[in-house]
């Protein structure tokens, strides 16, 4: 299944293939602050639509994960890492179109503690 996801205003646009029902929500400084719940895919999996000069990139902590936000809108709506050494792509189910938030299952996850 594809999905297609964008910012707020439409600057970023993206395509994500693949299914799920799980979205993972951190309760770190980053993430609770900005409401994020994250769906995490093989990065090959990921298609950005959008030229990445024109996407704002924030890091902090370990900077584990580049998150990319609308310079515009101030949206942010997926963010690139490693996990066991492999390129994933973490996308904020939020910025997703057609999802209905209140069938997704939340995954707690105690990002602050780390």
């Amino acid at each position: 299944m594809t999905h297609k996801g964008s910012c707020h205003c439409g600057q970023i646009k993206f395509e994500v293939e693949g299914t799920f029902d799980t979205a993972m929500e951190c309760n770190c400084s980053h993430c609770s602050r900005k409401g994020y719940l994250l769906w995490f895919v093989p990065r090959t999996q990921f298609t950005l639509q959008t030229p990445a000069a024109s996407i704002g990139v924030y890091t902090f902590n370990k900077h584990a994960i580049k998150h990319h936000f609308c310079p515009k809108c101030g949206c942010a709506p997926f963010g690139f890492g490693a996990s066991r050494g492999a390129e994933m792509a973490a996308v904020n189910v939020r910025c997703l179109e057609g999802v209905e938030l209140a069938d997704i299952k939340r995954q707690f996850v105690d990002g602050r503690s780390f």
